[in-house]
């Protein structure tokens, strides 16, 4: 995983809604990047619920979420409408935010990993998460002072 301290990569892709979403117009935010494996499966469900559930605290931190999969746009806009999700979900078919952040091995990969990145307001990584409990993650990230 790319290590805390190092820039975050820049990207530009579209999200679920066909916006085009480019990193560095966030700059002067946090920026929360959980990464999952397939929309509308239980454990990426959960996960995105927790986002949904915590949205307002986040908010309130000045911190922006976005979820990265493989997905198409098709397929993450039916997700985020059925869970009622309130940010973006970037569909990353061509694999280039996982490649960047190590989400995937290789353009092959049909699946990201289940990986999470908090950048600071300068565009440096501050948290590299490699283990997630779908269940907890959002609130687990709420609670740290770090945010």
């Amino acid at each position: 995983m790319l290590q805390p301290g190092t820039d975050a990569p820049d990207f530009s892709v579209n999200d679920h809604n066909g916006n085009t979403i480019n990193l560095k117009d966030y700059r002067g935010k946090k920026i929360v990047i959980w990464f999952y494996p397939k929309a509308d499966t239980p454990g990426c469900t959960m996960e995105g619920q927790g986002f949904r559930d915590d949205i307002k605290i986040f908010e309130d931190k000045n911190i922006q979420i976005f979820g990265v999969s493989l997905d198409n746009e098709a397929d993450n806009k039916a997700f985020a409408e059925k869970f009622s999700f309130p940010y973006p979900l970037l569909c990353d078919v061509n694999r280039e935010i996982a490649l960047e952040y190590q989400a995937v091995k290789s353009a092959e990969d049909n699946y990201a990993a289940r990986i999470t990145y908090v950048i600071g307001e300068d565009g440096k990584i501050l948290e590299s998460i490699e283990s997630v409990d779908t269940k907890t993650h959002s609130k687990d990230l709420c609670s740290r002072l770090s945010l």
